[in-house]
């Protein structure tokens, strides 16, 4: 059970790890101030879309899971993509997560995932209190992504720069298209 949990928290952040990780490149700063905030921004949204996606579960199933592909999609192939165009125009006035608007927006489309695993547990009969112990592993495992994903980002970007930009707004832009394409 608890390895179970573990494993269910692990695996929602895992697109938050990636998102941290490339937008980590465009970071002027690596206070682990900054970083903590920023992991504890993803954490509360991931957490809360889980519980949002449950309670919205038992009505409106198929209409939800379709809409929220697509706005999973655009979120990240706008950050993605503000990520690509400044990596290209060497820019340092990239679309990073150093804005409170990029946290939120960063947070959403990486929560989508946490949105339609919530509807189809409550389309499962799960109760509160089979959710709740799953999204205390989300909000832990998202904040440790988070965190560890800016942090490594930040290094990369130091030695990498604007290759590592371009980089990470395609595999932004690339987990947006699996989104839509799941």
């Amino acid at each position: 059970m608890l390895l179970a949990v573990i494993l269910f928290g692990m695996s929602l952040c895992a697109d938050c790890f990636a998102v941290g990780l490339c937008s980590g490149v465009t970071l002027r700063s690596s206070r682990w101030k900054d970083i903590l905030v920023a992991a504890i921004v993803f954490a509360v949204i991931q957490t809360a879309f889980l519980f949002f996606g449950w309670a919205l579960g038992h009505a409106i199933v198929s209409l939800v899971i379709k809409i929220a592909r697509w706005i999973g999609f655009l979120l990240l192939l706008y950050v993605g993509g503000s990520m690509l165009i400044e990596g290209i125009k060497k820019e340092n006035e990239a679309r990073d997560l150093s804005s409170f608007r990029n946290l939120v927006i960063g947070g959403i489309a990486t929560s989508i995932d946490a949105f339609s695993v919530g509807v189809s547990m409550a389309m499962g009969g799960d109760t509160i209190s089979d959710i709740l112990p799953k999204a205390i592993s989300v909000f832990v495992f998202t904040v440790l992504s988070v965190s560890a994903g800016i942090a490594g980002g930040k290094k990369i970007g130091s030695y990498a720069g604007p290759v590592a930009e371009i980089i990470g707004g395609l595999v932004l832009i690339g987990i947006g298209i699996s989104i839509l394409l799941k």
